[in-house]
């Protein structure tokens, strides 16, 4: 990949992986078409051009960062289009398990690892062949577990490690797998390395993380719970890095002894039997040389100063394919990346077979249409989501695969977001499930997804926990009414994904009254289409072909299947379907329309 410069035109920064996400990014969220790039008179415009038109708006110092970020990328994607290679992990079923809400075994008001081991038949009846765990280990509790203070030890509310060596083996026993979530970009600030690193200034773990000695904060990041990044350490005068919460300190990647200690912690689970791992924020890990500060305008366009220094950093590459050559390799073990910011060209170089890095990635720019974020209350429009869809399947690669997910613990439900109207969410439920069992990819269901479950009615601040809703709720209190800023944090909280679900018997004080209950006939939906998809290696590996995508329709066929779904409230004539064909979904069909949010799945005969 040749270096870029002012001198290069918008072509050649499109065809630069991280130029081509970052610009197909901005366009996505202007509402704009490809075209306006690709077109041949602005293709040819040359980068110094843009940069003296755009002066005013951008300033002077933007396409320096700009050019500085996409030149760390050496490489290009290879893009297969050959023979997929078949993994137990493309053709599994995950469920995603959070512990503290999914099933209360002691009536104490929190999810357990007791309780999860009463379910396992529940989950196994329903078909799922894998179990994704959100953290479950030792936790001050600041971001319900994802600071760890002890990587060796369970959460003394979720169980004991007893319990866990226990849950495992059923798990197995079942023939199911059970993925971990790791979270190492960060730990608590409770952790034993972060305590030594604070208070021993000889201590070899004053190099574990980004503590400053100085005045002045170190530079303008900012963090993703509000405020500064950096936490400020009085007595030892020290300023301590965080790019989430104060007691969320990030780690030095860059110091090969953090390396080879999470290496070390990774195989120490890998070697109890555990397949994998859900690997958090992993592509924040690599921190540019010297933290310099980030560019204003890239900050306010993403919405995070500085972020353009570490969401695609410059030993990233490197750095996870020493932890898979020296770990997941070792086990043959899953690895699934929480990726935030990563587009499809740089999702490509660090998924491709070839790279061995990850295996998967989770991208989330599927969850919130162009020009919207997560807190702001807007109707979600799934015509986004089909070309989201058809963009990724049709154009990542043979040797990438596919995460097709709609809910998860850090963002509200799906079904709320598409409509607010009662009348249509079990069809929107069912309409969801269709697509995530027969698109190409990975399924992965988050608990109450198969039970239909919505956002929950919360009325109040008290009942909102969650540390990201408290700091927005703080941020903008100053300039906007509470009902505003509440009406917004019920659009985007993280919380109603994080409610204990129906079937506890006693709810935590602020979760009083949950009037919440399990649809049945969205899980009878969830388990044929679990059987289905397992039944038949067509609705895995098979061929994709989009018949229609026409305004609120989805038509595609895999192979032998041809799903047919209205993405809208209005009836729409079915897709014609001749004698060759039979209805196996729903089983009876009454109409020649697809009803308000209904899918169809027709099979050829014989």
């Amino acid at each position: 990949m040749k270096k870029l410069t002012l001198e290069s035109k918008i072509k050649d920064l499109y065809q630069n992986p991280v130029g081509h996400d970052a610009l197909y990014k901005v366009l996505m969220q202007l509402g704009l078409s490809e075209k306006l790039i690709t077109n041949a008179f602005v293709s040819n415009l040359k980068l110094k051009t843009i940069a003296k038109v755009t002066r005013k708006q951008l300033g002077d110092s933007f396409f320096d960062a700009l050019l500085h970020l996409v030149n760390m990328e050496k490489d290009v994607p290879f893009v297969s289009k050959g023979e997929i290679t078949k993994k137990w992990w493309k053709e599994a079923v995950f469920y995603q398990i959070y512990p503290r809400s999914f099933y209360d075994s002691n009536n104490d008001g929190i999810g357990d690892l007791r309780g999860i081991i009463e379910k396992l038949d529940y989950l196994a009846d329903l078909g799922v062949n894998a179990i994704w765990l959100s953290p479950i280990y030792d936790s001050p509790n600041d971001d319900n577990g994802y600071d760890i203070r002890d990587y060796h030890k369970i959460m003394k509310e979720f169980g004991t490690m007893e319990d866990f060596d226990e849950l495992l083996n059923k798990v197995h026993q079942k023939g199911m797998k059970l993925i971990m979530d790791l979270v190492v970009n960060h730990t608590s600030d409770e952790h034993e390395w972060f305590q030594k690193a604070l208070h021993d200034p000889q201590s070899k773990y004053r190099d574990y993380y980004f503590l400053r000695e100085q005045d002045a904060l170190p530079n303008n990041w900012t963090s993703f719970f509000s405020g500064s990044a950096w936490n400020h350490y009085e007595k030892e005068n020290l300023w301590g890095l965080h790019l989430f919460s104060k007691k969320q300190m990030d780690l030095n990647w860059d110091n090969s002894h953090v390396r080879e200690d999470i290496i070390a912690m990774i195989n120490w689970w890998l070697d109890k039997g555990v397949d994998g791992f859900r690997m958090d924020v992993i592509n924040y890990i690599s921190k540019e040389n010297g933290l310099p500060s980030g560019n204003e305008t890239i900050g306010k366009m993403m919405g995070y100063t500085g972020i353009e220094h570490y969401y695609y950093g410059p030993h990233l590459h490197e750095y996870l394919h020493e932890i898979h050559k020296n770990a997941f390799a070792k086990h043959d073990a899953f690895s699934v990346g929480e990726t935030p910011g990563l587009g499809m060209k740089m999702a490509q170089l660090v998924t491709g077979e070839e790279r061995e890095e990850l295996d998967m990635i989770f991208s989330f720019d599927h969850l919130e249409t162009p020009g919207h974020i997560r807190f702001e209350n807007y109707a979600y429009d799934l015509n986004y989501f089909r070309d989201y869809m058809i963009e990724w399947i049709e154009n990542y690669g043979n040797n990438c695969w596919m995460s097709i997910f709609y809910n998860n613990h850090d963002n509200p439900r799906m079904i709320s977001k598409i409509s607010s109207k009662k009348e249509y969410h079990e069809s929107i439920a069912i309409l969801l499930a269709v697509m995530q069992m027969t698109l190409k990819g990975t399924p992965f269901i988050f608990q109450g997804d198969e039970m239909g479950l919505v956002n929950y009615p919360f009325s109040s601040m008290a009942q909102i926990s969650d540390v990201e809703s408290k700091g927005y709720y703080e941020e903008h209190i100053q300039t906007q009414s509470h009902e505003e800023v509440f009406k917004t944090i019920l659009a985007g909280t993280r919380e109603h994904t994080r409610v204990l679900l129906p079937w506890n018997k006693k709810f935590p004080d602020h979760h009083q009254g949950l009037n919440q209950t399990m649809n049945e006939n969205v899980y009878k939906a969830y388990k044929e289409l679990i059987c289905l998809r397992k039944s038949d290696i067509q609705l895995i590996y098979g061929d994709f072909n989009v018949l229609n995508k026409k305004k609120d329709r989805f038509t595609y066929q895999r192979n032998d299947y041809l799903i047919d779904c209205n993405l809208g409230e209005k009836q729409q004539k079915a897709y014609p379907i001749d004698e060759s064909y039979e209805c196996i979904f729903p089983k009876k069909v009454v109409s020649d329309k697809l009803q308000a949010y209904e899918a169809r799945i027709y099979r050829k005969r014989g």
